[in-house]
């Protein structure tokens, strides 16, 4: 009885070293997503928060910078050309409606499952408020 509980010590060690790997993968996996979740969140407030501007103030300079300030804590940050606004302007009469959409390049935490993901909020909201 002894000498077989011995035999199954080492089965043990071998069964964790084939599951170690799936729980780092999996471990790995959650944080990515979380980041991602994470950034695509942010991502979305601040298109809504450039077409609001873009609504209101009818200046697509103004809106691409409300995007870039309602998004700080991405790394690296959202530049211009990442920013589209259409149409370019509001116009005086009718109930159009401005969308601003942004597009972002994210850099995965570890490399693990690629360097990047291209993730995109939009924002829409009636021209004029």
């Amino acid at each position: 009885m002894r000498t077989r509980l011995r035999d199954e010590h080492g089965a043990s060690a071998v069964e964790f070293a084939f599951i170690v790997p799936l729980l780092l993968v999996l471990v790995l996996g959650i944080a990515e997503f979380g980041h991602a979740f994470q950034v695509q969140g942010t991502l979305s407030a601040a298109a809504r928060e450039g077409a609001r501007v873009m609504a209101l103030q009818n200046d697509p300079a103004a809106a691409r910078a409300a995007v870039r300030e309602a998004s700080p804590t991405l790394d690296p940050a959202v530049t211009d050309p990442q920013v589209t606004v259409a149409p370019a302007a509001c116009p005086a009469t009718g109930t159009a409606n401005v969308r601003v959409t942004v597009d972002y390049p994210m850099p995965f935490l570890t490399g693990f499952f690629g360097a990047e993901i291209d993730l995109t909020g939009t924002g829409v909201m009636r021209c004029n408020g």
